[in-house]
């Protein structure tokens, strides 16, 4: 009899530690992964643990400067066309003839001009546009185009072959190759005019002027600082008149 009033007593007091409700069970605290960086000395150490996730190749290039980043992709429209099997498929231009014309010419428009037919250049260095259409891309009346393409064309830059083809003097900008992909109904083309035999055949023709066959930039030296010498005696005059108007207020 004793032993069932203790196990009476037990039970009750276990149930009323036991809820009816069923329980849930809490979910611990979620802890956000640890990203380890690369280590910057260590390159051995670098491999054997985990990095931060590459979303931009660019921004991780430029935070180890030191390392070598590369992925394969398709050749891009604006990377150059170049394989050992097909070589010089670029462009070649002239620093010093940069360098020059950006002092030189003091309006935008021949500027903007001659970067125009360096784009539009074909193996070769002919140059297929009309005035009307450097007047379209450019958005400028056809009057000025004509104004600054005679301007660009008196230094011997570029010379005229034709109505709508006019020809890039190889000295300064030149491309040598091109790629011409293929269509459904045209095959692939590669198109190379090496530039001595560009240089050769523009010499030879006597009807071209002597600028245009042996081309030069000295003159647009000349002019650079013979326009430097102007401005400086035109400085050093306005600050005499100063310094002069000034002693005559002083005296009065």
């Amino acid at each position: 009899m004793a032993d069932i009033l203790l196990l009476s007593k037990i039970s009750g007091v276990e149930s009323s530690l036991v809820t009816p409700e069923p329980q849930r069970r809490r979910p611990s605290p979620k802890r956000a992964p640890r990203r380890m960086e690369l280590p910057l000395g260590d390159e051995i150490q670098a491999w054997s643990k985990p990095v931060q996730p590459v979303e931009d190749l660019d921004s991780v290039a430029r935070r180890y400067p030191r390392r070598k980043l590369s992925l394969s992709s398709e050749r891009k429209p604006m990377e150059f066309y170049d394989t050992p099997e097909r070589p010089k498929a670029f462009s070649m231009d002239s620093l010093e003839f940069f360098f020059l014309i950006a002092q030189y010419f003091r309006e935008a428009l021949p500027l903007r001009l001659i970067l125009l037919m360096i784009a539009c250049q074909k193996a070769g260095g002919q140059i297929r546009l009309t005035q009307e259409e450097m007047a379209t891309v450019l958005d400028v009346a056809r009057a000025k185009i004509n104004e600054a393409l005679q301007e660009v064309m008196s230094h011997g830059i570029v010379f005229k072959v034709r109505r709508g083809v006019y020809q890039f003097n190889p000295p300064y900008s030149y491309r040598v190759a091109e790629f011409i992909p293929g269509t459904e109904l045209v095959e692939a083309e590669y198109v190379q005019v090496d530039q001595d035999r560009t240089i050769a055949k523009i010499r030879k023709d006597e009807s071209l002027p002597d600028l245009v066959r042996f081309p030069s930039l000295e003159h647009m030296r000349e002019a650079i600082e013979e326009l430097r010498k102007k401005r400086a005696e035109e400085r050093a005059a306005r600050r005499l008149a100063r310094a002069q108007r000034q002693e005559e207020g002083s005296a009065q």
